[in-house]
């Protein structure tokens, strides 16, 4: 018996994404390739991974905060943050303390050796931001940054896929 071939089912080229056209796999693409350019200079120099990048830069603008915000802030997997955070401290660059204000709470902030490496690695990250951004005037400038925030702040409101409402046509659609 011969199969047949019903062209209403759904095959895999009816359900195949451009991905190439498709803005989160972009902005992930995008990201990837920026984290592990700036990655590779660390990983040679000083010896980090970019997660350990990450928190050293966010404790050095957010001292004395929980492990828990470090991967609120940085939008990391909290095992990846804590794995990351444990190397840290085992080189001496994070301490871990117990918060002034509330004595139940432990915090995490950079050592003097981890001040000193932020201070050594935050030339070199403006530097590769601004190489980055050299081909863009004022104008263009302000309009990524806006657009990223817009994003930002979309994404915050949609939440995971899978827990959005159902799909319901814009306001300017008539379902008549």
């Amino acid at each position: 018996m011969q199969a047949s071939h019903d062209k209403s089912a759904t095959g895999p080229d009816d359900v195949a994404i451009d991905l190439e056209g498709f803005l989160p796999y972009r902005l992930s693409v995008l990201s990837n390739t920026v984290s592990s350019a700036i990655a590779g200079a660390y990983a040679r120099r000083f010896g980090l991974t970019i997660p350990e990048w990450r928190i050293i830069a966010v404790l050095g603008r957010f001292p004395h905060i929980a492990a828990r915000e470090v991967a609120e802030k940085t939008a990391m997997d909290k095992v990846a943050v804590s794995r990351a955070v444990n190397r840290l401290r085992s080189a001496g660059l994070v301490d871990h303390e117990i918060a002034a204000a509330d004595r139940r709470r432990s915090v995490l902030a950079l050592s003097e050796p981890g001040q000193a490496l932020l201070c050594e690695i935050a030339p070199m990250a403006m530097a590769y931001e601004a190489r980055l951004l050299e081909g863009f005037n004022q104008k263009e400038r302000l309009l990524l940054e806006k657009s990223l925030l817009k994003l930002m702040k979309r994404a915050s409101e949609i939440g995971p896929i899978g827990e959005e409402p159902p799909f319901q046509a814009p306001s300017s659609v008539r379902t008549e």
